[in-house]
């Protein structure tokens, strides 16, 4: 063991604490949270792709107890991010209008990790697809993953390899580690969307429902349809068949 190697060197410190550079003239005061934030979000992400390619392994192992480890890890990451997003609640509308301008074309959905997430956990609809490609060809790291399984095709592949099927995992004499696997990832699911309606609120609290966002996004209005995306929708569906409702798979092609 090195022993010349300290708490400030290990974790890079120096160069950690210098990334943090307000660009408003004067620097305004609340500048600086707006960036930790947001550079913590970024780490956070980091951490939760990691727990994905592991996640995404355990499935494919068949290895039920680790894949569970794993999620719950997830949903513990996933509670962080969203938690965090109540320190900008203290920033008032004002104060951001005052150093606003200095963000110039800059946009949260341009988060490579965090649209990286989306397309791990499973998003593949013709919005999504057509948001990522819009500026040229996806970057490198969400073409990984768009090149993959969804986690939800993963988890119904294991589910047919254990034996079982969704319904029997709910209908069984006790609850399987599977079945708490089906939960946990649902859980996941749950937190994620709570991520994104404190983020719907937080922007329209900050600059108001109707304002766009920076780099020329529809601000609080375009957030607020990325909330019921799902990841996970035959995990939804199998619990309305225990209640005679039709699932959207069955509802298909019927008249409305």
């Amino acid at each position: 063991m090195s022993s010349d190697v300290t708490y400030g060197s290990y974790l890079a410190l120096d160069d950690l604490l210098r990334l943090q550079r307000p660009r408003s003239t004067p620097e305004h005061p609340d500048e600086l949270l707006f960036i930790v934030v947001h550079q913590a979000s970024e780490l956070w992400f980091k951490a939760v792709l990691h727990e994905l390619d592991g996640l995404v392994a355990a499935l494919q192992d068949g290895a039920v107890g680790f894949a569970l480890w794993r999620a719950q890890r997830i949903n513990s990451l996933t509670r962080i991010v969203s938690a965090q997003l109540s320190s900008l609640d203290t920033l008032p509308p004002q104060h951001f209008a005052e150093f606003r301008e200095y963000l110039g074309s800059s946009s949260g959905s341009q988060s490579v990790q965090f649209r990286a997430i989306e397309a791990a956990s499973g998003l593949r609809d013709p919005h999504f697809l057509a948001a990522l490609t819009e500026h040229g060809e996806p970057p490198e790291l969400v073409a990984r993953w768009l090149g993959r399984p969804t986690l939800q095709a993963l988890f119904l592949d294991l589910v047919g390899r254990e034996g079982t099927t969704l319904e029997a995992l709910y209908t069984g004499s006790a609850p399987t580690p599977l079945f708490f696997l089906a939960e946990s990832l649902l859980e996941y699911e749950q937190q994620f969307a709570l991520w994104r309606f404190k983020h719907v609120q937080l922007v329209e609290r900050v600059i108001g429902p109707g304002t766009g966002g920076t780099g020329g996004t529809l601000g609080a209005r375009y957030l607020m349809r990325t909330v019921d995306r799902r990841f996970f929708p035959a995990l939804w569906e199998v619990r309305a068949r225990f209640f005679g409702a039709r699932t959207g798979s069955d509802a298909q092609g019927e008249p409305g």
